[in-house]
């Protein structure tokens, strides 16, 4: 192909290019163009770069500098359309809006009324003189069985009623160099909150009244009343002369604070538990019904041994709540399933 031929095009294009460009009256027509001109795959301009090759060789640095030309001229000339068209939309946006009509509400979140649920307790819970701690929710069997009295032979042990961790296990047994460890104890993942009480005496001489709150584990099948994670509260009192009365004064007083009721009833019913003796289990009066609200009892002398304490000097109870129970009761929800379906249509209620 002759120069002046390959140039004549070029100018043809060019003028097209800048004329269309300026033509075009809506982003629609200048994408249009831009396609048509300055495509990748289709473009004119990539069509007119495909016949720089058959210009003549002696030709071709003449053409290749006119070619750049253009096409630096096409691209001035899209930059230009593209922002006359963006200043043009901006005073058509500011018009459309009517600063006189009210405002979209913000749609704000808010806490689980399982969180609702714990932050109440512990509010009431510390005006009543506790002071909330926390613990691992990884424990050793130290902690979450052999301290709270409950020996090897005990079901309470058993592989199918808890979430031993085999995998957290391996790895500890790997130590830095590379050999396996010797003795060490399994770990699982906890499956009642009165591990943080075993903790925090074993570091604290009496008197001792603290709550734990958290999330436990237990291999339950889900059901309406039975989740396999849940929350609970423990609460723990270690002093001189402590007695079943204290026990029952501070259950009272905390379901009195909690439901807001003017007579609230606490009955005890016998039970056993390893950690507590005598143990209970614990009801409350509810719409003309009795509610079962968990376990508690005076701790037992060995487990106050465990932790180093004398429970010829010290005596103590502990009581342990299901918050999921609290709040279902509270809320009026007969499925646990639905605390944690993360359905924000049930959340929102709350």
């Amino acid at each position: 192909m002759a120069l002046a031929d390959f140039v004549a095009e070029l100018d043809a294009l060019e003028a097209a290019a800048v004329s269309a460009f300026a033509a075009a009256k809506d982003a629609a027509a200048l994408e249009a163009a831009r396609v048509e001109f300055t495509g990748a795959k289709a473009g004119r301009l990539k069509a007119a770069q495909q016949g720089l090759g058959k210009v003549d060789k002696a030709d071709k640095p003449a053409a290749g500098k006119r070619f750049n030309e253009a096409k630096q001229a096409v691209e001035a000339a899209l930059a230009a359309a593209q922002e006359r068209m963006a200043k043009a939309d901006k005073p058509r946006a500011a018009e459309a809006f009517d600063p006189t009509l009210p405002g979209r509400r913000l749609r704000l979140g808010h806490l689980h009324p399982v969180t609702q649920t714990i932050a109440d307790m512990k509010d009431i819970m510390g005006r009543l003189g506790f002071t909330a701690v926390e613990g691992p929710e990884i424990e050793d069997e130290w902690h979450n069985f052999e301290a709270l009295n409950i020996p090897r032979t005990h079901p309470a042990r058993d592989p199918l009623d808890n979430f031993y961790l085999a995998t957290a296990q391996a790895g500890a047994k790997t130590q830095a160099n590379g050999s396996a460890g010797q003795g060490e104890k399994p770990l699982l993942l906890r499956s009642q909150t009165s591990t943080v009480q075993i903790r925090v005496m074993e570091g604290t001489p009496p008197p001792v009244r603290i709550i734990s709150l958290g999330r436990v584990y237990r291999p339950d099948t889900a059901d309406a009343t039975h989740y396999p994670m849940f929350h609970q509260i423990e609460g723990l009192y270690v002093d001189r002369r402590v007695t079943m009365a204290d026990l029952k004064s501070v259950l009272r007083l905390f379901c009195q604070s909690y439901f807001g009721k003017d007579e609230v009833h606490i009955r005890f019913r016998p039970s056993f538990f390893p950690f507590t003796e005598p143990s209970v289990e614990v009801d409350m009066n509810w719409q003309g019904g009795w509610m079962e609200m968990g376990g508690a009892g005076m701790v037992d002398p060995n487990v106050l041994r465990a932790v180093g304490y004398d429970p010829e000097e010290v005596t103590g109870f502990a009581f342990g709540l299901g918050v999921e129970r609290v709040c279902m009761r509270q809320h009026g929800i007969t499925d646990i399933r639905a605390l944690y379906e993360n359905d924000v249509r049930f959340l929102s209620q709350f």
